[in-house]
């Protein structure tokens, strides 16, 4: 990698335009989770450590370039000021960020300015007079060719922040450098959400596992009846042509090979196990909710001789138990060989932190990503502006 990181700049003295994402949930006026904010104090306390001051840039919902008094970021200063220890100052304009001579001051909704989505070149040299250095430290909205994303950084000292290094490296390597051999589980409910995923993927693992919903497309493409199953028609094609190019790129493909079956979804209702193949037919009113006991028996064996794993997606309906236990024990199992130094494992998306977490397992993961679309890009093999942005300033 070729970005700079703060340990490449000198920072005594200086200001530092620190893009962030703490776009967090909000009720009733507070903050109901400042995971985001928490990710952020690292890179902070460090610019401050070493002499220098911040200023905080950031989006708040989707103004679309208009000022919405409910999506202003005063409402993050309470939960700003307890992760950090220390008074933040909030600033409504350039005029305010730029008179400002507190440590650390948050600019307004930076998406108020219709030049900050536009990738306004002159919004950006306005920014850019606020600060001697720029760091980037919001991997999260890095697939996002804006003023303060992409734009700053051709246009003044650049660096990639702490959370964003550390998103950068672990993304590198899981699929840029991996050890070898590397897998993925890819889960979730449509195919068709994931098409460039899966065909990026088939050309660098050695094995994709797929599971949940997308699993019935793949597997009604080689002639299964799944009864009223979530599942895609007009994606078999696509699975099959899929399933061509891991044959072709050596990438070994593991679909379920049983399943617990339905006939309504909701907690604690009866199932049977059904061996799942081309050849099964279920009933009408029957539906796969969630991968059986020999697929995770396949599945944690491939765990096994594997080096790297990248997870996205559950295996499964994992809000509900009983359709909870692939993506349940299969993670554990993960977690497990990640503790116990025999894999490096690597997960995003909101569905797969949420069961991760509930699992158990997210803290033994070697990485969790917290961005949605950034991270599905990545993996699609797309290049990032703003992580290309970081590239070319160096």
């Amino acid at each position: 990698m070729t970005w700079k990181t703060l340990d490449d700049m000198d920072l005594e003295g200086k200001r530092v335009l620190v893009r962030v994402d703490i776009n967090v949930p909000v009720e009733k006026g507070k903050v109901t989770d400042a995971t985001r904010i928490e990710k952020i104090a690292p890179t902070v306390r460090d610019i401050l450590s070493r002499g220098g001051r911040v200023l905080l840039v950031a989006h708040f919902g989707r103004p679309k370039g208009k000022v919405v008094l409910d999506m202003s970021l005063r409402v993050t200063i309470p939960a700003l000021e307890n992760v950090l220890a220390r008074h933040v100052t909030f600033v409504e304009t350039f005029d305010g960020a730029e008179a400002a001579t507190n440590d650390v001051v948050l600019l307004e909704n930076i998406r108020f300015h219709p030049g900050e989505e536009a990738n306004d070149p002159a919004f950006a040299a306005e920014l850019a007079e606020l600060a001697q250095i720029y760091c980037n430290d919001a991997f999260s909205a890095a697939h996002r060719a804006h003023a303060s994303t992409e734009g700053l950084a051709h246009l003044m000292p650049s660096c990639a922040g702490r959370q964003m290094e550390a998103e950068l490296r672990a993304l590198e390597a899981a699929l840029s450098k991996p050890k070898r051999p590397v897998g993925a589980v890819v889960g979730g409910a449509k195919v068709s959400t994931k098409i460039e995923l899966l065909e990026n993927l088939v050309e660098k693992l050695d094995v994709l596992i797929i599971g949940g919903g997308m699993a019935n497309t793949f597997l009604a493409a080689q002639g299964a009846q799944l009864g009223k199953s979530l599942r895609e028609p007009d994606f078999e094609q696509t699975a099959r042509e899929i399933l061509d190019k891991a044959a072709r790129t050596g990438c070994r493909v593991i679909l379920p090979v049983d399943g617990k079956v339905a006939r309504s979804f909701g907690a604690g209702v009866p199932y049977d196990v059904v061996t799942m193949g081309a050849d099964t037919v279920l009933d009408e009113d029957q539906m796969v909710l969630d991968a059986g006991p020999q697929s995770i028996a396949a599945i944690t064996q491939a765990f096994d001789g594997l080096e790297t794993l990248i997870w996205n997606g559950p295996l499964g309906a994992f809000e509900i138990a009983p359709f909870d236990e692939a993506t349940m024990a299969t993670a554990r199992h993960a977690a497990a060989l990640t503790q116990a130094g025999k894999l490096i494992t690597v997960a995003g998306g909101g569905d797969t932190v949420a069961a991760l977490h509930m699992a158990g397992a997210a803290d033994d993961f070697t990485y969790i990503s917290t961005a949605g679309g950034a991270f599905l890009e990545w993996m699609e093999g797309k290049t990032l502006p703003g992580v290309a942005a970081l590239e070319a300033s160096t």
